[in-house]
Parts: C-alpha cells; structure tokens; sequence
C-alpha cells in the first residue's frame, strides 16, 4: 500500500527510527519540537500527560514510553546526558491527543499518528495482507535488479529467461501454471499469497546472486542459471514438506487489496474529520 506523505507528514516520517526488532519508534527530543513544544519543560509535561492516559487505558506504560538517555553538546567540547524517550505509534498518538490542539501542528500529528494507529489495526485484523504487499513489493523491486543483471550479462529474450525460473520453481511453465491455477496471463504474482511470493522472491535474489558471483555470461548460461535455482528452492519447499507453489491457491488480485485498504483509510480520514469539527 502506498503511503501518500504530504510536506508536514514527512518530517514525522524523516525522523522515525527502526529499533533492532523491526519495531518502529520515534525519540521524544525530536519529535516534540516539530508539535510545537521547543521547550523540553513543556514536552515533559505532555509527555506525562500521555503517559497516564496509557497507563488508565490498562496499557504497560514502559512498552510503550521507554525511558533513554542522551548525549548533548552544551558548551564547546562539552557534553551531558539529558532524559529523552523512546515512543512507539501509539504512545506518538497519545502525545498528539495530550497536546495543546490549538497548535496546528498538535492538529497535524493527530490524524497522522490516528490514521497510522489505524492502519496498523487494520493490518493486525488481516496479518497475511500486511505480508502479502510487503513481499509483493520486494519481489517487484528485486526483480528489476534480476533483469538489471540478466542484461548486463547478456540476456535478450527475458520472456524465455523469465519462464526459465519459473519452470524450475513451479515445474512447468508459467503459462501452464496460469491455466493450472485459473488466473489471467500475467496475474501470477498479483495473485499468489505471502508464502509463494515469498519463494518468488529467494528465486529472484538468489538468481541475481548466482548470475553476479559467479560471473556468469551469455544468454544460455544465465537463463540456466534461473531454472537450477528455481528448482533447488523447489527442492528446498519439497525436503521441508511445505507445498509447491503450482498447488497454493491463487488469492485475491493485489490491486482489490490495496483499493480496499485506500477506501479504509479514505473513511478513517472522514471520520477524524467529523470528530475535529
């Protein structure tokens, strides 16, 4: 799904950080200022205020308001550690309803971290969507590396040489594997579920690693090259016992997903409206 980020969101996107988890965070001392708050005084206090709104919804409040330290200039080669905190989505959107809503900016933040809080939920109720159109993403964009690297070593034809990996991964070739799965031409990876995508994708990176490290050569050589990796992630699925990808079920076209999550959101949106008036 597509993030469309106007000027002000960007600045909320420019500063959120990934922890070693995956787990997205945004720190205090950053973020306060772009909500108006240039004084840490005057951040602490709606800080605290968020904090007990947490806490009063049944929330553990350390999971969501993690307590850190920070190194700051205060004179010429001069440093201290100041308290600053690590805030998740839902403790920015606590912050952002504790805050002084007649400052545009607190205005702002609230229906960007509501809508981000929403949007969360909304994948949560559905979790293999959320996973779906991330690796269908990857898979997009790896795949325009692979057929980078087929040129650059000689590959033409990338109907054959695209066919080749798939013959490999799914034994037979991408036409028969369309008729067998009852999908139009070209709908394969807009229509296979997070488990087959993702054996798409180690194929894609994996061919691309193979055609690379192995200074490979020549049309014949790296088309080849596709299909022995196509089957030894076959071969791979078969040994572990999953199912080969010709036998997974093709889901919902990826275009309705994303078209439903837009329209979520579209009303998420109106609803925020409706409340701020």
């Amino acid at each position: 799904m597509t993030n469309e980020i106007t000027a002000p969101h960007k600045d909320f996107e420019s500063i959120k950080k990934i922890d070693e988890n995956g787990v997205e965070y945004w720190e205090a001392r950053e973020l306060l200022p772009i909500l108006g708050y240039e004084k840490w005084e005057k951040a602490e206090e709606v800080i605290a205020r968020a904090a007990r709104a947490c806490l009063n919804s049944g929330q553990n409040v350390d999971n969501h308001f993690h307590q850190t330290g920070k190194m700051v200039k205060i004179g010429s080669n001069t440093v201290r550690k100041v308290r600053d905190y690590k805030l998740d989505r839902y403790a920015c959107y606590l912050v952002a309803q504790n805050g002084d809503s007649n400052k545009p900016e607190i205005a702002m933040a609230q229906t960007y971290f509501a809508i981000q809080t929403r949007r969360q939920e909304i994948f949560d109720q559905l979790p293999d969507v959320a996973k779906r159109l991330f690796i269908r993403n990857e898979v997009s964009d790896h795949n325009k590396k692979l057929f980078k690297t087929a040129k650059e070593a000689g590959v033409n034809k990338f109907g054959l040489f695209n066919d080749a990996g798939y013959q490999g991964l799914y034994g037979s070739s991408l036409s028969e594997v369309e008729q067998k799965k009852g999908i139009k031409k070209g709908e394969l990876l807009d229509r296979a579920g997070s488990t087959e995508l993702a054996a798409n994708l180690f194929r894609i990176t994996q061919t691309d690693e193979k055609i690379k490290k192995g200074n490979i050569k020549g049309e014949t050589a790296a088309t080849s090259a596709h299909f022995m990796v196509g089957g030894k992630v076959r071969q791979t699925i078969k040994d572990i016992g999953g199912e080969t990808p010709e036998n997974l079920p093709a889901e919902r076209h990826i275009k309705e997903v994303k078209k439903e999550l837009r329209q979520l959101e579209k009303v998420e949106r109106k609803k925020l409206k409706g409340q701020s008036v």
